[in-house]
């Protein structure tokens, strides 16, 4: 049972489930559960220390990343970029659950588009912001190879082959009885019963909506605009908030 007397020691719950399937709903809910906090990409774009350890990972050829002094304090882990390597975190943790995330294919897809045209707009102002270099250097190479080429040149068909292949690797690879397959509109009720944890008196989180998730990409960008060194900022900032829906 992953109950409070084992908190705080390592992982628990490794997410293995692509982003944009309801893997915010998953962190804040696995927040709840387990009493700590849940690894996301939100991280990575918030924190400069977690930016650069992947980047080095993704320049090293996806080699050499230390999960445990990365993960230290975190009590499960949700989203890109960690759902690609599910089977090192197993292996580092092996005492941890996996949680598959699921959704219909072509929702996904549909949905997958946001985290594309952000990709794309943050390589453009990479140009001016070092930051961005960095975020879109470490996407490209430890996030989106997965796709076997630059996303964005990918197609539907592509991207949904290469989704419904990762689920069918993970039920392949994952023994059954560490394994959830889960949809975030099933609630409480299955991801309780699988980590034999109480279900909670309140609603299962659902957010993360697309509007949502503009905003929080609108911020970021607002943010690392703030923070460079040029005198253009103010009309960067601007243009960045109209170009995110032109890519």
């Amino acid at each position: 049972m992953l109950g409070a007397g084992n908190r705080g020691k390592s992982m628990k719950v490794i997410g293995a489930g692509f982003g944009r399937t309801g893997t915010e709903s998953m962190k804040v809910a696995l927040e709840r559960l387990l009493g700590g906090p849940c690894y996301h990409m939100k991280e990575v774009m918030a924190n400069d220390d977690h930016l650069r350890r992947w980047e080095a990972f993704a320049l090293a050829g996806r080699q050499g990343m230390d999960w445990r002094a990365l993960l230290a304090g975190y009590q499960a882990g949700v989203d890109w970029p960690v759902c690609n390597y599910y089977r090192e975190l197993m292996a580092e943790f092996p005492e941890a659950r996996v949680v598959l995330t699921l959704r219909e294919p072509d929702k996904w897809f549909d949905s997958f588009q946001i985290l594309v045209r952000f990709s794309r707009l943050t390589g453009r102002l990479g140009i001016i912001v070092p930051r961005f270099r960095r975020f879109r250097s470490f996407v490209d190479g430890a996030v989106w190879h997965i796709f076997g080429e630059r996303h964005d040149r990918i197609d539907r068909a592509h991207c949904i082959e290469v989704f419904n292949r990762h689920i069918e690797t993970v039920r392949a690879t994952v023994p059954a009885e560490k394994l959830l397959l889960f949809r975030v509109q099933e609630g409480w009720g299955p991801l309780c019963e699988f980590l034999r944890l109480p279900v909670p008196d309140e609603p299962f989180p659902h957010i993360n909506s697309r509007r949502q998730i503009k905003g929080m990409m609108r911020s970021h960008i607002l943010k690392a605009l703030a923070r460079s060194p040029l005198g253009i900022v103010v009309a960067l900032a601007v243009l960045a908030g109209l170009a995110l829906w032109l890519v």
